[in-house]
């Protein structure tokens, strides 16, 4: 493990299934059809999908020669109108299935009771002692529905194992 490699590690935990949260990856029974460490250059764009990003990551000193990096992920989510049904109200129940699916990914976030640090990867996930653990933001719908699809991103920290300088 290394500080360059949270991305992937997080990418990893959130396609983990078959422990008893919820399956993200669709051919693992879940709603995306891609769960992915960093954005594709062109993401497909007819795709449920499911990026992982890294937008900072600060080190602080603690105990004279140790350091704690806490990072600052952020989960960019695209769901494409017309990826769960066609109807006549097909814009409301894609905001639906985009809601499910998004309730899906905050609890495989939240973990298991009494283990945040999403199975050893770190030493603690969505604890922020400032503020909002997982906050979700959706785009805005009225731009995100002429465009052919729904946007939201989730943010959270993850505090890495401290190491020696």
């Amino acid at each position: 493990m290394s500080l360059a490699d949270a991305v992937a590690r997080e990418a990893d935990w959130l396609l983990t299934s078959g422990d008893g949260l919820p399956a993200l990856a669709q051919a693992d029974g879940g709603p995306f059809e891609v769960v992915q460490a960093y954005l594709p250059r062109t993401p497909g764009m007819r795709q449920t999908a499911l990026y992982v990003i890294r937008r900072q990551f600060p080190t602080k000193r603690f105990g004279q020669q140790r350091r704690l990096a806490t990072h600052h992920f952020q989960l960019r989510c695209r769901w494409p109108i017309g990826a769960t049904t066609i109807g006549t109200q097909l814009a409301e129940i894609e905001q639906q299935a985009f809601d499910n699916a998004l309730l899906l990914v905050v609890q495989r976030i939240e973990g298991f009771v009494g283990d945040k640090s999403h199975g050893g990867r770190f030493m603690s996930v969505a604890e922020a002692p400032n503020g909002a653990e997982i906050l979700v933001q959706y785009g805005d719908p009225e731009q995100d529905i002429p465009n052919g699809c729904l946007t939201a991103t989730l943010t959270y920290t993850a505090d890495d194992q401290d190491y020696t300088e």
